[in-house]
């Protein structure tokens, strides 16, 4: 372990935590205070990612973000054939503004709201049960990831996008998103079905991170933004959960999910 680089541990443990007790709050909360904040989030990621784009024009990436919250935070109001355009709208208003780099733009922008949407929708449909799995099957693959990256090492996954990552912590994220899909699947009566669906979402995770890599890498900078200590920016810590996200919401649609549940003695 003499070899291994934890200089970044301390940081992203504190910062995860507090990130860990505000997203409870949150889920807990639900209604308005759940839509506010992932709209807060979506809009903070669709900043970063016009920073990155473009950081000559920061009055562009203000400007674009609060268009991006406001469309999402009034996408959750309205019946869902006016949300769809509303979700979409804010990737073309950009095209003429972003200089360059415009289907980076374009596509992240659009995952960034439908993902947003899609867990604003999971909480208020299903109930507070079903969006903590899913925030820990995310959690636990990012956790298992790190851990066996750094303590089992081995071939990387994908060495020119990503250097830090392996297949050891690749594969410890999916055993460790199939255990917490077990353990909801007890806790809940849903069955080991569960399990199939949490290693999808683990990998789903997996993609929105490396997607997100793969774009920085493009770029030419290590992290999005330095807004989180020990994490980067939103789109470095919630890049996961854009792509667990956008899975669910093709999955819900196929039955993929059960009826809305919940553990003894909480509600919905």
């Amino acid at each position: 372990m003499a070899g291994r680089n934890w200089s970044d541990l301390a940081p992203r443990l504190i910062s995860g935590l507090v990130m860990v007790a505000l997203g409870l709050a949150l889920i807990w909360a639900g209604g308005l205070w759940w839509r506010l904040g992932i709209t807060l989030i979506c809009g903070g990621m669709v900043w970063e990612l016009l920073r990155l784009i473009a950081p000559d024009r920061p009055a562009v990436a203000w400007q674009l973000a609060a268009v991006a919250a406001g469309c999402l935070l009034i996408a959750t109001l309205v019946p869902p054939s006016f949300a769809l355009p509303l979700l979409l709208a804010p990737s073309m208003a950009g095209l003429s503004l972003v200089p360059h780099k415009r289907t980076m733009f374009l596509t992240f922008t659009a995952m960034i709201l439908l993902a947003g949407f899609g867990m604003i929708q999971l909480r208020n449909d299903m109930g507070l049960v079903w969006m903590a799995w899913l925030v820990a099957v995310v959690v636990v693959t990012d956790i298992a990831g790190y851990f066996a990256g750094r303590l089992i090492g081995g071939p990387k996954f994908w060495p020119r996008v990503s250097p830090k990552k392996t297949w050891s912590g690749t594969v410890a994220g999916w055993v460790g998103a199939a255990l917490t899909g077990l353990l909801f699947g007890a806790l809940t009566g849903s069955g080991v079905w569960l399990v199939g669906i949490s290693v999808g979402l683990s990998m789903a995770a997996q993609m929105g991170d490396m997607a997100e890599s793969a774009t920085k890498r493009r770029i030419g900078v290590k992290d999005s933004s330095t807004l989180i200590p020990g994490h980067g920016g939103l789109l470095d810590r919630f890049d996961g959960m854009l792509g667990a996200s956008l899975l669910l919401l093709v999955a819900r649609p196929l039955g993929a999910l059960p009826v809305a549940a919940t553990l003894p003695g909480l509600g919905g």
